[in-house]
């Protein structure tokens, strides 16, 4: 391990492990510096830190943290160096981070950092040399946690989460810069609309400076260098149980028991959580009992629909050491869960969604990667991890619980990354005989809420403020049709009144 201490841009002192006289790279640039001790030092952990923090640096804990090589940590105590308005452009889980717990975000800092030394190698093609050292950071994280760079603010970096607000924090004219380089061109001029809409502000000159900057690339075949293995204890009991919620769908289902029968590494339960709301109805699952299988199956009935209480029903019902969250309608490989607990092993995260396409779609190879999203039918997750969560049913008969619990996950610690190499074809099969459509709250509204109450929802719940309006943005601009040509003080009017009706039901399903 070789730690760099420095004062923004400078390098101050360097100890390490390694012997050798590292006077001359003081006052050096530090960006510079930790390119050259990565092709020196090429198997060591390379650590940053402020001078501001030497006393506090968690020297002993960095080590734990690098479980796998393929890592990239830092953490700010306060604010980060793109600031709030960092939300006007970018709509993802990675710009609001729970600061408490290890988080997902390819947000970092130089207060506080580490990453391994081959990480930097196999993508010194696409580095440069640069002053800034937190542009650096934040460019290069940017870029890398698509292509499989997995990148967290963290904590456990210092021994004391210390409030102190960071002097050094980007301006405006950096902002744009960054989104002409990271983002499409597009986002610019989106940025100049939203700072111009909701903060009354004309960057004229950071908008037109930013247009001279190209965008920055990547090579995503760089990181596939490095093998993705982790040292982590992360499997004891190695068991697994599949829940299953399920309406009107007997033959779908027993296609997907006939497909876990027949797995290469068995279940140790089923779990399925069967809803008919018809009244003095009983089971439609005769094979429960009448067959055979390889696996106990738990199967629960009740006259109550909907995917969160179904769910939530079969939460406390799972006992295995981890958990496959899947639907009724799903087909896939005989080596799924077997791949799932390799996966688990390899990667040592906790959390993991393998690839689930229709049967138009093609699952494109990708190295595992941190992903934005959380789905309940294809979802691997060791069972610690959601010991006292539930599904919001504020979402029932909407859209976002799954992204919810993710968030959920997230706001506990625990990442969720997307796996490839494993695939499950979503039939997305008709809706049972007896599933009746629910009749929604606001649906006799004389002005229907426009986005979906639950969708708001989510995005009261988890979104900053910036990213919130940005949302207002886009939702906007998507939905322009003839009549803001024709009349476009009465259609905004009408978008305003819609977004204000659904800011409305969603804090009433809140309640």
């Amino acid at each position: 391990m070789i730690v760099f201490y420095h004062n923004k841009s400078k390098i101050t002192e360097i100890v390490s492990t390694e012997t050798g006289n590292f006077l001359n790279e003081i006052n050096r640039n530090i960006v510079a510096v930790l390119l050259d001790f990565a092709d020196k030092f090429k198997d060591e952990i390379l650590v940053w830190c402020d001078e501001s923090e030497r006393d506090n640096l968690n020297i002993s804990e960095i080590e734990k943290l690098f479980h796998h090589k393929k890592m990239l940590y830092s953490y700010a105590s306060l604010n980060n160096y793109f600031d709030r308005r960092l939300g006007y452009i970018e709509d993802s889980p990675f710009i609001r981070i729970n600061k408490e717990v290890k988080y997902a975000t390819w947000q970092m800092s130089s207060q506080v950092g580490a990453v391994h030394a081959s990480v930097l190698n196999v993508c010194k093609a696409d580095l440069k040399t640069e002053n800034n050292f937190d542009y650096f950071l934040n460019s290069f994280a940017k870029r890398a946690l698509p292509q499989g760079l997995f990148c967290y603010s963290e904590p456990r970096l210092l021994l004391e989460k210390k409030i102190i607000k960071s002097e050094n924090e980007s301006n405006l004219q950096e902002l744009f810069r960054f989104t002409k380089q990271h983002y499409k061109t597009r986002w610019v001029f989106l940025l100049f609309f939203n700072l111009l809409i909701f903060e009354k502000k004309f960057p004229l000159m950071p908008l037109v400076f930013s247009l001279f900057y190209s965008k920055r690339n990547f090579n995503p075949e760089s990181l596939n260098h490095i093998v993705l293995e982790s040292n982590k204890n992360l499997i004891e009991q190695a068991t697994i149980d599949v829940l299953i919620p399920t309406i009107g769908r007997k033959d779908y289902l027993l296609n997907v028991l006939n497909n876990l029968a027949a797995q290469t590494y068995l279940p140790k339960n089923v779990i399925i959580i069967e809803q008919n709301p018809a009244e003095n109805s009983n089971s439609d699952l005769d094979f429960v009992e009448n067959q055979k299988w390889p696996f106990v199956i738990k199967h629960h009935f009740t006259h109550k629909t909907g995917a969160c209480n179904a769910r939530n029903i079969g939460l406390p019902m799972i006992e295995s050491e981890f958990a496959f969250f899947a639907d009724d309608d799903i087909v896939f490989e005989n080596d799924l869960l077997e791949k799932a607990m390799q996966t688990f092993q390899q990667t040592g995260n906790e959390v993991f969604l393998v690839a689930c396409h229709l049967e138009s779609q093609a699952v494109i190879p990708q190295s595992p990667k941190q992903f934005t999203v959380f789905g309940a039918g294809h979802a691997f997750v060791k069972s610690a991890c959601f010991k006292g969560l539930k599904f919001n049913t504020a979402y029932e008969f909407g859209f976002g619980e799954d992204n919810d619990f993710g968030m959920q996950l997230r706001n506990r610690g625990f990442d969720i990354l997307y796996i490839s190499t494993s695939e499950i074809l979503h039939l997305k099969a008709p809706i049972g005989g007896f599933r009746t459509k629910p009749i929604l709250k606001w649906q006799e509204d004389a002005i229907l809420p426009k986005p979906s109450p639950t969708v708001m929802l989510f995005r009261l719940l988890y979104d900053t403020k910036e990213q919130l309006l940005n949302y207002k943005t886009t939702l906007f601009f998507k939905n322009l049709n003839k009549s803001f040509i024709f009349n476009p003080v009465k259609y905004i009017k009408l978008f305003r009144k819609k977004w204000d009706r659904s800011i409305f039901w969603a804090n009433e399903l809140n309640k």
